[in-house]
């Protein structure tokens, strides 16, 4: 059965910003309460979504390019829902930005095949059983240390590695009653805004 819902076509609206294609993305997560772990430790319960593309083995988060009509994090939400069929809350404040060139196609982002990320987390609320992008793309939920084995990209693992210090800090915070829970705060490191990947 395909899916009510289109994904955006075309290019007309795309953002750029000193020749580099702007994309936002997002790692789509949820704590599995079920998992059979002994551990009190969320890192543990932790899984994460990923989406595959065709003719590859391996595995990256939902993200796509970022229009003129929306926000970052608004571009991110449309990319999860799009590419891996979900929904849920997006901490708007992001993981990091990474400038990266595209490996699988050099018009994929800018003339010159710069693209400049964007990537957020997204607390998953709602899974779809067809969503627009599904005859492309297909989802798995995996466990962090899987994900940093899947994961296509150097640049994403950096995100998820910054995702997980986050949940964990604001876990911790929050047990000690000095933190609220639905907020992240972090600040980003110098290395984490300037880090360059080739993917």
């Amino acid at each position: 059965m395909a899916s009510p819902l289109v994904a955006r076509k075309g290019r007309d609206l795309q953002r750029y910003e000193d020749h580099l294609r702007l994309v936002a993305g997002c790692i789509p997560y949820k704590i599995n309460e079920e998992a059979d772990i002994e551990s009190h430790d969320v890192i543990n319960k932790l899984e994460v979504l990923m989406i595959s593309s065709p003719g590859r083995h391996d595995f990256v988060f939902p993200k796509g390019g970022w229009e003129k009509d929306e926000t970052a994090s608004e571009a991110a939400c449309r990319e999860a829902l799009e590419e891996a069929g979900v929904r849920g809350i997006l901490q708007e404040i992001e993981l990091g930005q990474w400038v990266f060139r595209s490996k699988s196609s050099q018009v994929s982002c800018s003339q010159e095949g710069g693209c400049k990320g964007y990537m957020f987390a997204l607390k998953v609320t709602e899974e779809l059983d067809y969503w627009p992008e599904q005859q492309v793309h297909g989802r798995k939920w995996v466990t962090v240390a899987d994900a940093y084995k899947l994961c296509r990209y150097d640049w994403m693992r950096e995100a998820l590695h910054l995702f997980k210090q986050r949940l964990y800090s604001s876990t911790v915070l929050s047990v000690r009653g000095l933190y609220e829970p639905a907020k992240f705060c972090f600040v980003k490191s110098t290395a984490a805004e300037q880090a360059i990947a080739l993917c």
